[in-house]
């Protein structure tokens, strides 16, 4: 599991960058891992690499409606007006809800230490709170996951 871990850490710092450069309405063009420099690109193993890039393209290609689960939950906060990171680790997160088998438990725990290690030391609460209430209201726990 620490390979799919390292691949949203891969796809974050991919989308953060695309964000920060005002590519990701650009959704045409073929991302690139340029947050990373070729020698520690060439350093993951190629299922970290598989998976980042998944996680980048299906965000990317699911982007309006993640955004907008996004701004529905976000009460206090416009989505542009998130920080780039954190609105990364939620659209991130949000496409794993929708498009992943995972324990929606597990999203939130991943995104939240994303956060932790990419984003201000508080603004792990902002996103887990952001997940734990769409988790709740969209994405409930199947008897069969717990």
């Amino acid at each position: 599991m620490k390979s799919r871990h390292k691949g949203r850490e891969l796809a974050l710092q991919t989308l953060y960058a695309m964000d920060f450069n005002r590519q990701l309405e650009e959704r045409f063009v073929e991302p690139t891992f340029s947050a990373t420099t070729e020698e520690e690109f060439n350093q993951f193993e190629d299922e970290v690499k598989i998976y980042g890039m998944y996680l980048v393209r299906g965000t990317l290609e699911n982007l309006e409606e993640i955004d907008a689960l996004i701004a529905r939950f976000s009460l206090n906060r416009p989505v542009e007006k998130i920080d780039y990171v954190d609105r990364n680790i939620l659209r991130i997160s949000v496409f794993c809800f929708m498009h992943e088998d995972i324990h929606p438990h597990i999203v939130i725990d991943e995104a939240v230490k994303l956060s932790q290690d990419f984003s201000t030391e508080v603004n792990y609460k902002f996103i887990n709170g952001i997940l734990d209430s769409m988790q709740k209201q969209l994405f409930p726990v199947k008897k069969e996951q717990r």
